[in-house]
C-alpha cells in the first residue's frame, strides 16, 4: 500500500475554523487527521503541503519512520504550524494502519487500560455549569477572569474569582470537578494569589498560571507552596517542549495537544515521560471531531490519563461525523470501528466553507495596553 495524495480541507465550526487533512493510498483505504489552529488555519494547511512530499508514495503503515521523516527532514523544527502539519498527518495515518489492520487504534497502541474515557467541559458562569452537569457532566472548566469584562485591574483578579468560584462549588456541590483556565495571563505574584484565594473549593486543577514562554515564572508559583494541582501544556509543542516542565516536575498535570504537539505518536512519548514522573495527562482539545476521536484513543491506551476536554459548544462537530462519537454521562464510549472510528461527510465540509475571523486584539489593560489574550 502506498500514499498517493494528501488533501485538505477548512470548515467553518462555530468559534473556530477546522482544518481537516485526508490522506488517500492506491489500496481505497483513507485516513482522516485534523491540524486546527486558531487563526493561524492557512499556515498549516500550506504547511501540511510542505511536507507531504515526504510521505507520498511511501507505506502509511510505517508511521513512526514517516514521523521522523516528517520531522527531521524538514531541517526546520517545532513551533505550533509545523507541529500541527505534523500531528495532521500523524493522525490521518493511525486512522489508515487501523483500517489496513481492522482494529481500532487503541488497540494497536497495546490495548484499552480503562472502559470509557471521562471528559469536561467548558462553562463560563454558573448558569452554564448548572446546564453542563443536568446533561450528565460531573466536571467542566472555566475561566480564571470575570465574565463580560474586557479589561482588568490585576489586583481584583483573585477576590473576583474567589466569588465566582465559591459561588459556583456551594450550588453545584463537592461531587463536581472544577477547574480553572487562566491563560496564561498573570505574572506569577497574581498566579499566587489567585490561588490562594480558591484553595478551599478543592479544584481538579489550575491551568495555565503564567505564560508559557518562561517555566522560572511557573516555577516561582510552584514554589509557593500551592496545594491546589498546577496544570500547563497546551502551548508546548513535542517531547523537547516538555522536557524541562517534566524533569523539573513544575505541574501536577500536563495538557499536550494532539493538533500541535506532533499527533498519536507524539503525545503517546510524552505521555510516557510523564508518567515517569508520575504527572498525570489531560490533553487540551477544544478543537473539532478528527481530533477529538484522536485523543480518545490515546486516552484509552495511556495509564496516567485524567480527563479529556472536549467542546460541546459546537453542534458541527457530530453533523460532519457520518458516525458520531458517543459521549454519555460525562464519559466518551471507546470506538469499537477500525482506525479512528469516525468518517466525515466531505458534503457537509464543502457547506461549511471557511470564515475569516475578525482581528479583535487582546483584552486590554484599563490604560489600553495590550495584554494576553
Amino acid at each position: 500500500m502506498k500514499i498517493t495524495d494528501v488533501k485538505t480541507f477548512l470548515m467553518h465550526g462555530v468559534r473556530r475554523n477546522w482544518l481537516f487533512v485526508k490522506v488517500l493510498t492506491d489500496e481505497g483505504i483513507h485516513g482522516w487527521g485534523e491540524g486546527t489552529l486558531e487563526l493561524h488555519e492557512h499556515a498549516v494547511e500550506a504547511a501540511v503541503h510542505a511536507i507531504a512530499p515526504r510521505v507520498s508514495g511511501r507505506d502509511p503503515t510505517q508511521i513512526e519512520k514517516l514521523w521522523q521523516a516528517m520531522y527531521r527532514h524538514g531541517f526546520w523544527r517545532g513551533g505550533p504550524v509545523i507541529g500541527s502539519a505534523i500531528s495532521a498527518i500523524d493522525q490521518a495515518l493511525w486512522d489508515i494502519t487501523g483500517k489496513a489492520y481492522g482494529q481500532p487504534v487503541y488497540k494497536l497502541l497495546g490495548g484499552a487500560v480503562r472502559d470509557r474515557v471521562r471528559a469536561y467541559t467548558h462553562a463560563s458562569d454558573l448558569r452554564g455549569a448548572r446546564e453542563l452537569v443536568d446533561e450528565g457532566f460531573t466536571a467542566f472548566k472555566t475561566g480564571g477572569w470575570e465574565v463580560g469584562k474586557n479589561s482588568f485591574r490585576e489586583e481584583e483578579g483573585p477576590a473576583a474569582l474567589r466569588k465566582k468560584i465559591g459561588a459556583m462549588r456551594k450550588e453545584l456541590g463537592p461531587g463536581i470537578d472544577i477547574m480553572i483556565d487562566n491563560h496564561g495571563r498573570d505574572r506569577a505574584s497574581i498566579a499566587i494569589k489567585k490561588l490562594a484565594a480558591v484553595e478551599e473549593f478543592g479544584l481538579l486543577f489550575f491551568e495555565e498560571a503564567t505564560p508559557p514562554d518562561n517555566l522560572d515564572a511557573l516555577a516561582q508559583v510552584r514554589a509557593a507552596g500551592v496545594k491546589t494541582d498546577l496544570a500547563t501544556g497546551e502551548r508546548l509543542y513535542f517531547r523537547w517542549g516538555f522536557k524541562d516542565l517534566l524533569q523539573r516536575r513544575l505541574v501536577d498535570v500536563i495538557q499536550p495537544d494532539i493538533c500541535h504537539a506532533g499527533g498519536i505518536s507524539e503525545l503517546r512519548r510524552i505521555a510516557t515521560h510523564a508518567e515517569m514522573e508520575y504527572i498525570k495527562v489531560a490533553p487540551h482539545n477544544p478543537n473539532g471531531p478528527v481530533a477529538c476521536a484522536a485523543s480518545v484513543h490515546l486516552c484509552a491506551a495511556i495509564p496516567n490519563f485524567l480527563i479529556l476536554e472536549t467542546a460541546r459548544d459546537m453542534p458541527w462537530h457530530d453533523r460532519v461525523q457520518k458516525v458520531p462519537l458517543v459521549i454519555k454521562d460525562g464519559y466518551f464510549e471507546l470506538p469499537a470501528a477500525p482506525g479512528l472510528g469516525i468518517d466525515l461527510d466531505e458534503k457537509v465540509i464543502k457547506s461549511r466553507p471557511f470564515q475569516p475571523h475578525k482581528y479583535v486584539g487582546s483584552w486590554d489593560e484599563r490604560d489600553g495596553a495590550v495584554a494576553d489574550v
